[in-house]
């Protein structure tokens, strides 16, 4: 268990994941421009990208790499620094680190060490596009960059096709047609937006359904990251559910043990999924109340 209050002292310094601009230098917030300011040292994904940030807000603090390659070795060492009572901000090329980001094995580290870990809010390209899609915002699943490799890519879309949520991908401008074409493919032709350039003057949502888009993206150039949004599957949960709603709890446990040749605890646990109980209800129903 682990219970942190971010801002009394414990002996230890403080990490900050700071968030940057998706595109805007406007976004920045006057509370991440104070951070990056007072801390002893500044952790970046791409310390070219993020030195041209620092110098537009006349930064000058101590400026370190730490991306994908080096995280093994920069770990340790940005951890005995806060540990010994320093501070250290934590950014991305872009938006909020730890999303898609190395960042996000520093942070498990320090909380592993009770260091505190203090997130600022601030610009996210993700949520951005989410908002801007018109689909619907109450439930979304992020999954980031979807796998390069084709047969990776489609058993991940084959098992997102089944989720009822708004789902977000990030996407190369490269591979994007590519990734459009899968997604028709195994998830079908439903409504999508693709979501670049944002808060840039360039800005460009691109919405329809993904035949309509595909078809758009044959006569226009996509460049810069690029965010798709996808609708979700709103028939997933009632067609999961139809084949058993006519049953008993008992009749539903002997379905999974005549057709499955599942044991009896192991049926009783599926049913307790399929109907969002307790094993403890489904137990009752079928030894105690019956």
């Amino acid at each position: 268990m682990n219970i942190q209050m971010s801002f009394k002292e414990n002996g230890k310094g403080t990490i900050f994941v700071v968030p940057t601009p998706i595109g805007n230098l406007e976004d920045m917030t006057f509370r991440a421009l104070k951070t990056l300011k007072t801390v002893d040292m500044i952790a970046a994904e791409d310390t070219r990208h993020t030195q041209k940030l620092l110098n537009h807000f006349e930064i000058t603090n101590k400026l370190i790499s730490y991306h994908e390659h080096n995280k093994r070795e920069r770990t340790n060492q940005l951890l005995s620094i806060v540990e010994e009572g320093g501070t250290i901000a934590i950014v991305s090329d872009a938006g909020m680190p730890a999303i898609s980001d190395p960042g996000a094995d520093l942070v498990r580290e320090a909380i592993d060490k009770d260091i505190n870990v203090v997130v600022l809010p601030g610009a996210n390209a993700a949520l951005c596009a989410l908002v801007a899609s018109g689909l619907p915002t109450d439930e979304f699943l992020f999954y980031g960059f979807l796998p390069r490799k084709k047969q990776e890519k489609e058993a991940e879309l084959d098992r997102l096709k089944q989720i009822k949520a708004t789902i977000i991908l990030y996407e190369s401008p490269y591979r994007v047609k590519e990734t459009l074409r899968f997604i028709a493919k195994q998830m079908g032709n439903r409504h999508i937006i693709i979501a670049r350039e944002m808060t840039k003057i360039y800005e460009q949502f691109v919405r329809g359904k993904v035949e309509d888009v595909i078809a758009w993206t044959e006569e226009n150039d996509l460049k810069g990251e690029c965010c798709i949004v996808i609708e979700g599957n709103e028939t997933a949960e009632d067609n999961d559910s139809l084949w058993w709603a006519s049953l008993t709890i008992a009749e539903h446990v002997r379905h999974y043990e005549e057709n499955d040749n599942m044991t009896h605890k192991l049926a009783m646990k599926q049913v307790a999924t399929d109907r969002k109980m307790s094993r403890r209800e489904v137990y009752q129903q079928i030894h105690i109340n019956k």
